[in-house]
């Protein structure tokens, strides 16, 4: 999941950017396999990125993620707020083809893009966003619901001011990054994420990057996010500290077929490659819960019914 940039740049993104190098210097593989059927099969573990095609390096604890979220036996809290989201479009700065995403990453020295509310007590800064997606629309999400998996699946990744003076420290320590995680479903095209997928292009190989700003991540969260999922985690790529608070929303948004293409044309590999590999399949295999409660903003069985007979009309 997290990863950034060069010496000139914020020190969030250096760090980032060290984690990127350390992954690709040890093939990696999840300490466990995927207990969903399309997921584990053969031919999407031979598909997924070099990093999990080799011994586990870094260790694993047990409140790893992504996990499936079982709807009937998630928890729910009636003290879990309203998410609060303060995003300043001015604070985007670019985009970085990190060879197994691209992330769209924010100024994070001062408090001008936040989250609060939810499970979160303290205040915690955007520090960037990225997805993750499948070669197909039947996979690419790394959280799924009811084993129900999603085409791609958006992470917008936060760190905590309060305790914590950088991005660095804050990845390594309890309560230190909150991560909203939002599933796409293909649908209709997604006007505010056009702009994102016009700049693509730019950074097609690893390694590429473009400025990229006055991007407001607000316009990819659903029109509900009032309700959702909260668990404590890790983080999905190297280091895979268990630093995080995970907050799945449960309503979805839809982007076009044509837009999950405009993803699925990157390149995990630089210009100079002599092979070029597509960038698909780069999520992180499920991870068993371990005995951790997943809590939910709503009553899960009401919900549930009501979007069943939702879907009738």
């Amino acid at each position: 999941m997290v990863t950034l940039s060069s010496v000139v740049r914020p020190l969030a993104s250096q760090f980032h950017r060290r984690l990127v190098r350390h992954a690709k210097s040890h093939r990696i593989t999840p300490a466990r396999r995927c207990n969903l059927a399309a997921c584990s099969s053969k031919y999407v573990l031979s598909q997924m990125h070099p990093m999990w095609q080799g011994p586990l390096v870094v260790p694993g604890g047990d409140n790893q993620s992504p996990i499936d979220i079982v709807v009937r036996k998630s928890v729910f809290d009636s003290e879990l707020k309203p998410l609060v989201t303060d995003y300043d479009p001015d604070t985007c700065q670019q985009i970085w083809n990190n060879g197994y995403s691209f992330l769209v990453e924010y100024n994070d020295t001062t408090d001008k893009s936040t989250l609060k509310g939810g499970p979160l007590q303290d205040t915690f800064r955007l520090c960037q966003f990225h997805f993750h997606w499948g070669e197909s629309n039947v996979w690419g999400s790394e959280h799924t619901v009811d084993r129900r998996m999603f085409p791609a699946e958006l992470h917008l990744v936060h760190w905590n001011s309060d305790k914590y003076s950088l991005f660095e420290e804050a990845v390594m320590e309890d309560n230190g990054l909150a991560v909203i995680g939002v599933f796409l479903k293909v649908g209709k095209r997604h006007e505010g994420l056009q702009k994102l997928v016009d700049a693509l292009p730019a950074i097609r190989h690893e390694g590429s990057v473009v400025e990229f700003t006055r991007f407001d991540p607000a316009c990819l969260l659903p029109t509900n996010t009032d309700d959702y999922w909260t668990y404590h985690g890790s983080l999905t790529t190297p280091p895979l500290t268990e630093s995080v608070s995970w907050i799945i929303m449960k309503q979805h948004i839809e982007v076009s077929h044509d837009q999950l293409a405009v993803f699925r044309s990157l390149l995990f590999t630089s210009a100079k490659d002599d092979v070029q590999k597509s960038m698909v399949n780069n999520f992180r295999v499920q991870q068993p819960l371990c005995g951790r409660t997943v809590r939910s903003s709503f009553i899960p069985f009401l919900q549930e019914v009501s979007s069943v007979e939702g879907d009738k009309h």
